[in-house]
């Protein structure tokens, strides 16, 4: 189902007049309204009148997280707040969080994007989701639930956590789509087993899965565990919130982006020019139109690629890659740049292990240290009669390093451990665990 054929199929020429159109008035917005852009652009030496075609947003001043922070917390809207109507934030974990707004309009619009998103994933009128997105400053649960609404879905508000609740309620209120992190959602197939329960055989046909970074041996991982199609959704509070972009359940071959709202780059992250397509870079979103809190060029951090051919689900939106990782979350051992994602592909292809893990950030001496956790399956430890003595583990250990090895060309430290061991998470999954001053880094 295609929520918006309009929008969604428009051919080239069109899209390119619409996202210019819809580019110079909000450029005209956050010149004449936003006083940190006024002094960015005429640092370039460009005002809105320079804008007189898609190249010309190359003449405009990137946005970073950081001006974000220094302008907390409403420096960069747009509007008088009596034309707001709604405010989410970051959880802050780092330092002051970032601020979103939001006018009526730009909900009308959140809604109607993630309504397509949720439509391309499967979710049709009248059928159930069951959304376990956290509601609150958080935009996942309230992005969701907007747009299922929307799109004439029955929404049940269930949020993150109560696992044997979440259950039940799929148990009896039957739903077709379920939304949430790859990894809780996880948790609660597994908390079914335990319960003596078979997650394949429940209503669900799709599932919608985002918030973190998650490899396509975690969608095979899910599919196989739940008897459902595994559907990656992007989004970022600070472009709009989920809904950015989806894969289509007909071909799961990158995720469409909505880009007659929102102009996507890809950029070199180190000498800031652009890649061709196909190419990994860094991610750079402006948005074309939101009213509260429009944003020129920002930085996500996140690496991807892009394809605009059309999918064979009909639409042609430009599409992007799975997120490869975030450029603050990479790791560099011995000289080589690695990310989680990576290596959490190696893991899912070793059949004793169960896609739970963490790696530990420690200093030996004045040398950083790194140490992967990871977590043998029920049946390995039921064969070891629930001793870990028994299971071979010099064996396991060395073909999980043969296969970090093969795939990421590095050397790790790996500490194999009992079933259940490895903290569950009811939201994001904390993957990097830093010790060196005794941080936490949420993935």
């Amino acid at each position: 189902m295609i929520y918006n054929v309009e929008k969604e199929t428009m051919n080239k020429q069109d899209k390119e007049k619409l996202q210019l159109e819809r580019l110079q008035k909000t450029v005209r917005a956050v010149y004449e309204n936003v006083p940190f852009y006024q002094e960015k652009f005429d640092e370039k030496n460009v005002t809105p009148d320079n804008v007189q075609s898609l190249e010309d947003l190359k003449k405009l001043p990137f946005t970073k997280k950081k001006d974000l922070r220094d302008h907390y917390p409403f420096g960069l809207f747009a509007v008088d707040q009596k034309e707001m109507v709604r405010l989410h934030a970051s959880s802050g974990t780092s330092g002051k969080p970032t601020v979103v707004g939001y006018t009526k309009s730009d909900i009308e619009v959140w809604s109607e994007v993630v309504a397509r998103a949720i439509a391309s994933a499967g979710g049709e009128p009248g059928s159930v989701l069951h959304n376990t997105y956290g509601y609150g400053l958080f935009t996942g649960g309230l992005g969701l639930h907007y747009g299922s609404e929307r799109l004439g879905m029955v929404t049940v508000p269930i949020s993150g956590g109560n696992t044997a609740r979440q259950i039940l309620l799929i148990e009896d209120f039957q739903p077709q789509v379920i939304c949430g992190t790859p990894s809780y959602v996880l948790n609660i197939a597994e908390t079914m087993e335990k319960m003596g329960k078979d997650p394949r055989k429940t209503s669900l046909k799709f599932g919608i899965f985002g918030a973190e970074p998650w490899s396509e041996e975690m969608r095979q991982t899910l599919e196989k565990k739940l008897d459902i199609k595994a559907i990656d959704i992007y989004g970022l509070s600070e472009i709009i919130g989920p809904g950015v972009s989806i894969e289509c359940h007909e071909a799961q071959d990158g995720l469409h982006i909505a880009d007659d709202h929102f102009y996507v780059e890809v950029i070199d992250p180190e000498t800031l020019e652009p890649v061709e397509d196909g190419e990994y870079g860094e991610l750079v979103f402006t948005s074309l139109t939101k009213e509260a809190f429009p944003i020129i060029r920002y930085r996500t951090g996140d690496i991807a690629a892009l394809n605009r051919e059309t999918c064979k689900c009909g639409r042609n939106s430009v599409r992007m890659s799975r997120v490869k990782g975030r450029i603050d979350d990479m790791l560099i051992i011995r000289g080589v740049n690695v990310f989680p994602s990576e290596i959490e592909n190696c893991l899912l292809q070793v059949e004793e292990l169960v896609p739970h893990y963490q790696i530990l950030l420690k200093k030996n001496g004045t040398m950083d240290h790194i140490e992967l956790q990871v977590e043998v399956n029920k049946a390995t430890f039921e064969k070891c009669a629930g001793d870990m003595e028994y299971l071979n583990m010099d064996e396991l250990r060395r073909r999980i390093q043969h296969q970090i090895k093969s795939n990421c060309l590095v050397s790790i430290q790996v500490q194999i451990m009992e079933p259940g061991s490895i903290p569950r998470s009811e939201g994001k999954a904390v993957r990097i665990v830093d010790l060196r001053e005794e941080k936490v880094l949420q993935q």
